[in-house]
């Protein structure tokens, strides 16, 4: 799983969708003003959590070991899976069985560079292995691929030897599915399929993984050398990576943002501090970047991974609320488990004036997404999944979806009459329940985050001015980092999510299935379900305390639609199809609210365009392999053209 937080300031310092390239597809440039041995710099806003890659589901943690770990194949600039330390692979007759063929001569190495051992195809069988006893937060993605392995999982199995992975011999490993998966390859794009060597496992105990750049093995482009809490993060090339011609920064170095000062990113760019800047046009600063650079504010492409708002259906902490009453609480309780509650909510959320605080008003809709999945993400007999998703909506309420357009692009969403409409249900329903209004809905936001607040005085004001103040009041709670991340991205359980409202936190897709999106709000098992405020009861120990919110928005429905969809395995036309219905289904419950997709941020940047992986899925497409910085400012002239030819070969 790719778990995003949901923060203004330093979304644009990864790579992941702003485009790329590869030796095949040269970045529109003049080579001579490309950097040799470049330093790149930037900030980071949150701190590593654990460097143990196949364990962790965030991508705070991940968008920094995927330069550390090499999986078996990665992505080119036009997002084919190309391979990486697997030279070559066959597929069965039957698709059950995988066979990779391991590059021979790859070094481990230990932080300080030194090698240490070679990477063979035991480390895949080791790695899997470890994910499997740590309880990998991302087990999910392969724990009913891999045969064996959900048993082996659930305790049926103590004999790892049973699970389908296997090392033929010292330079090919063999995966054997339960059922063939046309999308499995782009799995060993992500963490969990990543090798470990089994002698530094054994060694370091419980320490393997740690924040500590020493608790790792490295194979990858770059090592870490520095992981500072709340100061800096500092990696450095691999000397003996395999593929050393193709890193072409020597070392990176990123330095906590708290968020405080917006402007201050653009000020240390101009200082050639940093090597790109995400700049705000609403800011007071913007008018010296126009004026420094009126050609040289560009847009990251947008990506997979969909940012939105959810409601907590099973609120249980209170440590930041405006609430003072139990009446109060209650209420609100009562008031988010309405659905027409929840879309008059959705449909006054004005989501472009949100977005504009942190892109300007004029590009405030380009980056708004309708939908979980993205609407292009596969194909439907030759037409684009969002079009299935919007039949399915409306044959699910006409009413309220009729002539839906789910595209990328605009705002399908914010409408003040269906807002009131829907408002009027929600309160002749919740008077039976002597619901008391307004209903106070508490949103954290990071109190350092000036673009944050902004945002959420934007959603407070649209809300509020649509629905009334009399009806709704949102009451934005100021956090410290960590009173923040614990209340929303970082909470453990869904009693410790401390909400009623948050824009806290996305989702990027980890392989190309819509089941690596819908699987998230499976309330048995899903990974996201702490954003609802719940718990899975396949995971929790004894009661479930919040069933009663589960069943009150009939979460079983979307159960029972995604088991239908997952049971279809030979048919991906009819596969879609049925996971179409799961997501009109999410969306005619308006649980979560989908606000916009990562990337389409300004920026003054010196990245050649089109110089990183690109990828829908995994976290290889977050490799600053490949990756070229040039002497000057990235013109938008340049980066057009860079564009359009990048659009002519993914078409091709």
């Amino acid at each position: 799983m790719k778990k995003s937080l949901f923060l203004l300031l330093a979304a644009s310092f990864t790579f992941a969708g702003c485009s790329v390239s590869n030796n095949e597809s040269k970045a529109s440039t003049d080579s001579s003003s490309v950097v040799e041995g470049a330093s790149y710099n930037y900030v980071y806003a949150t701190d590593i959590a654990t460097l143990d890659y196949v364990f962790s589901s965030r991508t705070t943690n991940s968008v920094h070991y995927t330069n550390f770990v090499d999986g078996l194949l990665e992505n080119d600039s036009l997002g084919n899976l190309i391979p990486a330390l697997a030279e070559s692979w066959e597929v069965s007759e039957d698709g059950l069985t995988y066979t990779y063929k391991i590059r021979k001569g790859v070094k481990w190495v230990t932080n300080a560079g030194t090698e240490y051992a070679e990477v063979t195809a035991n480390d895949f069988v080791t790695g899997l292995k470890h994910a499997a006893d740590v309880n990998s937060e991302t087990l999910y993605i392969v724990a009913d691929s891999v045969k064996g392995l959900g048993d082996y999982v659930d305790g049926k199995i103590t004999d790892f030897n049973e699970v389908g992975v296997k090392a033929v011999d010292d330079y090919t490993v063999e995966y054997t599915l339960n059922e063939p998966e046309s999308y499995w390859n782009s799995k060993t794009t992500y963490g969990i399929l990543y090798p470990i060597n089994e002698e530094f496992l054994n060694s370091q105990g419980e320490n393997f993984g740690s924040v500590s750049p020493d608790s790792i093995l490295y194979n990858g482009a770059f090592i870490l050398t520095n992981n500072t809490a709340k100061s800096v993060i500092e990696y450095e090339k691999n000397e003996l990576y395999w593929d050393i011609d193709n890193v072409f920064i020597d070392d990176v170095k990123y330095t906590f943002n708290d968020g405080s000062d917006p402007d201050g990113l653009f000020t240390s760019y101009q200082e050639g501090n940093f090597s790109l800047a995400r700049v705000y046009p609403n800011s007071a600063g913007y008018a010296a970047v126009k004026k420094a650079y009126p050609d040289g504010v560009t847009f990251s492409q947008t990506d997979g991974t969909t940012y939105n708002m959810t409601f907590n259906l099973a609120r249980a902490s209170y440590n930041a609320t405006s609430k003072t009453t139990d009446k109060e609480k209650d209420s609100t309780k009562a008031a988010v488990l309405n659905r027409d509650f929840r879309l008059a909510v959705q449909f006054a959320f004005d989501r472009a004036a949100y977005n504009a605080q942190s892109v300007g008003e004029e590009t405030s809709t380009e980056a708004l997404r309708n939908t979980l999945v993205p609407p292009t993400f596969v194909q439907i007999d030759g037409k684009d999944y969002g079009e299935a998703v919007e039949s399915e909506l409306e044959a699910l309420d006409s009413a309220t979806w009729s002539g839906v357009d789910l595209a990328d692009g605009h705002d399908e969403y914010f409408d003040k009459d269906k807002a009131m409409e829907h408002l009027e249900k929600a309160k002749e329903a919740l008077a039976a329940e002597k619901v008391s209004f307004p209903i106070h809905l508490d949103i954290p936001i990071l109190e350092t985050s000036e673009i944050g607040v902004n945002s959420a005085k934007s959603l407070k004001n649209s809300i509020e001015s649509t629905l009334g103040s009399d009806n709704v009041v949102v009451d934005i709670q100021l956090l410290n980092d960590d009173a923040y991340l614990a209340a929303t991205y970082q909470a453990t359980t869904g009693t410790a999510s401390d909400f009623d409202i948050s824009t806290a936190s996305g989702w990027g897709p980890d392989y190309q299935d819509p089941s690596t999106y819908l699987n998230i709000y499976n309330s048995r098992t899903g990974d996201m379900l702490t954003t609802f405020g719940l718990d899975g009861s396949d995971l929790v120990e004894g009661e479930d305390v919040t069933a009663d919110a589960k069943a009150a928005v009939n979460f079983e429905e979307y159960d029972a639609l995604l088991d239908a969809a997952s049971a279809i395995k030979d048919d991906e036309d009819a596969r879609y199809k049925a996971y179409a219905k799961a997501e009109a289904w999410l969306l005619n419950n308006a649980l979560q609210i989908p606000i916009y997709a990562g990337g389409g941020l300004p920026r003054v940047t010196n990245v050649v365009p089109f110089t990183a992986p690109y990828s829908w899925s995994g976290i290889a497409a977050d490799k600053l392999k490949y990756v070229q910085l040039q002497e000057d400012i990235v013109t938008t002239d340049q980066y057009q053209k860079a564009q359009d030819k990048w659009d002519k070969e993914r078409a091709q």
